[in-house]
């Protein structure tokens, strides 16, 4: 592979790609004005504000019932009738890394295409991987994998279709694993959570996407109370830092700042898809937090607008392929509008 490229599928030896990475694209266009505009990671660009933080949430381990209250937290915002099924992790990414360790079973199936380090640990764990087509195509492996709304095209596949999936693959000792990194955007309905415990299903729900708080890095596990019970075992004592269990419990709390923050993404969405396809782009799906488009210059557009200091998630195995993220604040849409007006075809 020659310098800068990367691998899609996982396999090569090249690093996996993904988006926030702002230092290596500020040196490959050094002459692009600052500050630049991130629209590369799909995260909320209005955080929830930051509650008071207790000093001792700094200064002290957290106790063991302050992770049991955050999980009763999360618990009601997820939907699950019993607190026992859900285990905070830091960060949904860690809980993909560990879970290789937890499941048995050589053979996993994913539904692609979508998020690269699902496949990356599971080979990366020596167990032979493979992408589908069809949701109905992974019962027939040990572990199979869906991202639900999926990354990058925001793919849906209806909590009816995984529940009756989770029950078959369950009663035949696999599992089920359903990436909800997305799903608090997606309104009621969406989620597999409130149908747990389901046969062999785990359900991994990110924080800082939607909340706009990815440094904080909590996320969660929701399973069969052995199931979490096992995840809670793997990361062992103080794995979620105080800081992050105020802030969590806070966020999480907040229903009606998450109905606004969803009815505000999906207006804004609407608006971004406007000045996409003004420009030349063709959208071929996603969620309130990111839309995937194509644009038959690939190479040209995404320069393009790099040039102008606005960094965008691409896709080395296609380069008509784009994923942008929800501006924030006034200035940064005038500048993407402004930006995307300069590459709009004559």
């Amino acid at each position: 592979m020659a310098e800068g490229d990367h691998d899609w599928t996982g396999t090569g030896s090249s690093p996996v790609y993904h988006g926030g990475d702002l230092a290596q694209v500020r040196a490959r266009f050094p002459n692009a004005p600052e500050p630049w505009i991130d629209l590369s990671t799909g995260i909320a660009p209005v955080p929830h504000p930051l509650p008071v933080i207790p000093a001792e949430a700094w200064t002290r381990l957290p106790e063991a019932s302050d992770v049991v209250d955050l999980e009763a937290v999360a618990a009601i915002a997820f939907d699950v009738h019993d607190p026992a099924m859900v285990a905070a992790t830091p960060g949904t990414q860690a809980l993909i890394q560990t879970l290789p360790r937890l499941l048995a079973g050589t053979r996993v199936g994913i539904l692609g295409f979508t998020y690269q380090e699902h496949a990356r640990v599971w080979r990366e764990a020596g167990r032979d991987v493979e992408i589908v087509d069809r949701p109905a195509d992974l019962a027939r492996f040990d572990i199979g994998l869906i991202v639900n709304p999926n990354n990058p095209d925001g793919r849906l596949v209806p909590p009816a279709t995984l529940a009756a999936l989770a029950f078959d693959m369950g009663a035949a000792g696999r599992k089920l694993i359903v990436d909800e990194a997305f799903v608090d955007v997606m309104g009621q309905g969406a989620s597999l959570a409130p149908r747990l415990p389901l046969g062999g299903a785990i359900v991994l729900r990110s924080f800082g996407k939607t909340w706009g708080l990815a440094g904080i890095r909590l996320g969660f596990a929701l399973a069969d109370p052995t199931v979490a019970a096992a995840v809670r075992t793997a990361f062992g004592p103080w794995a979620v830092s105080g800081p992050a269990i105020a802030v969590g419990r806070a966020a999480l709390s907040d229903r009606a700042w998450l109905e606004e923050c969803v009815t505000r993404l999906s207006l804004e969405a609407a608006r971004l898809d406007g000045l996409l396809a003004a420009a030349g782009c063709r959208i071929l799906g996603g969620t309130p937090l990111f839309r995937l488009v194509h644009h038959p210059d690939g190479e040209r557009f995404g320069d393009a607008l790099a040039n102008t200091g606005i960094h965008i998630r691409r896709f080395p195995h296609d380069s008509r392929l784009f994923r942008f993220g929800i501006p924030g604040e006034d200035a940064q849409w005038r500048r993407l509008e402004e930006a995307l007006h300069g590459v709009t075809p004559r």
